[in-house]
């Protein structure tokens, strides 16, 4: 690995990391909530010593496919480590391992938190100031496109190895490029992810919702991470036009920006044409009308609240924002299942959520359905195809790797937690949360709870498992391989 090349395109992201930390400041100063030095300190700190390590690794930036993993990996740590200082600094949070945990959650658009009611937060989220409000939601908005994509449309310096970083970042078994170079590619992207956001604001805005609540809110739904102003989450809004505007948006940022960017380039067929849309629109519909008729059928009342219940938290779930705007714990099993196995699905590949993404899905059953063909063809050729694509071999070793290190990691995961004592629905629940970047989950982490009560060492676990699936668990597994091989 080329080390100074990585540790120096770090440095540079981190700096941009640290020049977003004044954002927080103008938002301090307007509602007077006396944290501005907090965050000025944070900011000083953190550009310091991106400023330090760049002069000490300067040097002519060369990359491989390990070194894009490697400064990927390390990137979104650091990322995650330098965003906890606003939250110790203001003194919100109280330790470390609670503030890394909130961060990392934060910049893997995951969700969960570990902030609730206490002596100096008497009415949890709600307490916080204005300015750490956003700080949260603003950690969510940089992560959801990738801190990586973003230092690469801003930062023309990252050219050499622009686009190992990009294939290192961009979720999803296929990566295209939407523009001949990668920088352009980037820029395209973030044009498109800005835009969409800026619209939400003014859908929420002219919906009802106060503007201070519409930047945040739209910050955590493009991303589609979560993080809400209110301990109810959605549900603390009424206004049935304020719910629907976020189903939109959170199926939005479960679609493939490139389809996105398509569309906006005159080409509506875009959708219609793309077999993995197909299946997400028959998904969201599906499982949100078989949910509809389960809990109406429950309490006997097939009524709209019932249904906007049910599409809301299916698309929350599916594209893991994370949003409530119900209990859907206190819903019948079969819903509850079905919401728990939609945190594996994701949504599409390309787009900002998490899971496995509903294209490997469709691949492995494609896959399997061709095996048992061949079996009864033995000498037949027969190609796997995603609408008019032909999958070739590579990509099906991926996926199907990718399928069974993703299962080993969730049941892993999930026997550690019962080793601190967690009932097997809680640590079924946290691992597949904390996996697919989703953020509430079932048992004692459920929609209205957060992970503040969970062991420190599970904390730390968990923090890892966001990490994995935010970077599609190859780019992390890369570089822990990379390291190992070197010793």
């Amino acid at each position: 690995m080329h080390l100074k090349s990585i540790l120096n395109v770090v440095s540079r992201i981190i700096f941009t990391l640290g020049l977003t930390m004044f954002f927080p400041v103008v938002i301090s100063f307007f509602y007077n909530d006396s944290h501005i030095l907090s965050y000025i300190i944070s900011s000083f700190i953190t550009i310091t010593l991106s400023l330090i390590l760049f002069f000490f690794t300067k040097t002519k930036i060369k990359f491989s496919i390990q070194d894009g993993f490697a400064t990927v990996s390390l990137a979104w740590f650091f990322a995650a480590l330098f965003s906890t200082l606003p939250y110790l600094l203001t003194g919100v949070i109280d330790n470390f391992t609670d503030a890394f945990f909130e961060s990392m959650s934060g910049v893997t658009t995951t969700g969960a938190t570990i902030i609730q009611s206490s002596i100096n937060l008497p009415n949890g989220i709600e307490s916080l100031p204005k300015s750490i409000l956003f700080w949260r939601s603003f950690t969510q908005w940089i992560g959801g496109m990738g801190i990586i994509v973003f230092s690469i449309a801003i930062l023309p310096l990252l050219g050499v190895g622009g686009i190992k970083l990009f294939k290192a970042e961009v979720p999803g078994p296929i990566t295209d490029k939407i523009k001949p170079r990668v920088q352009e590619t980037a820029k395209t992207l973030w044009f498109v992810y800005i835009g969409f956001t800026f619209l939400q604001i003014l859908f929420l805005f002219f919906a009802g919702m106060p503007f201070f609540d519409s930047i945040c809110h739209a910050f955590t739904t493009m991303p589609t991470g979560g993080f809400s102003i209110y301990n109810e989450s959605i549900a603390a809004y009424e206004s049935i036009i304020i719910q629907y505007a976020f189903i939109i948006f959170m199926f939005i940022a479960g679609v493939n920006f490139a389809l996105h960017f398509k569309a906006l380039s005159g080409n509506l067929k875009s959708y219609t044409n793309d077999y993995e849309f197909k299946v997400y629109f028959f998904i969201v519909f599906f499982i949100s009308i078989l949910i509809f008729f389960n809990i109406s059928n429950s309490n006997s009342q097939f009524s709209h609240e019932n249904y906007i219940k049910s599409l809301f938290q299916t698309v929350a779930i599916l594209t893991g924002t994370g949003y409530t705007n119900s209990n859907y714990e206190i819903w019948p099993f079969f819903s509850q299942l079905l919401l728990f196995f939609l945190m594996f699905f994701g949504a599409m590949g390309g787009s900002t959520s998490g899971g496995m993404k509903i294209s490997r899905i469709v691949l492995l059953i494609k896959y399997s359905l061709t095996e048992i063909k061949r079996m009864i063809h033995s000498r037949a050729i027969i190609p796997i195809k995603i609408g008019n694509r032909t999958i070739n071999d590579e990509i099906i070793r991926n996926t199907l790797g990718f399928f069974l290190i993703y299962l080993f990691i969730f049941v892993l995961t999930s026997l550690v937690l019962t080793f601190f004592n967690l009932d097997f629905v809680s640590a079924l629940g946290a691992s597949a949360s904390a996996i697919g970047n989703i953020g509430p989950a079932f048992g004692d982490f459920g929609p209205t709870d957060t992970y503040k009560s969970l062991n420190s060492i599970a904390k730390w676990l968990l923090c890892f498992c966001m990490l994995l699936g935010r970077l599609e668990i190859f780019t992390i597994l890369v570089f822990i391989n990379s390291i190992i091989s070197k010793k």
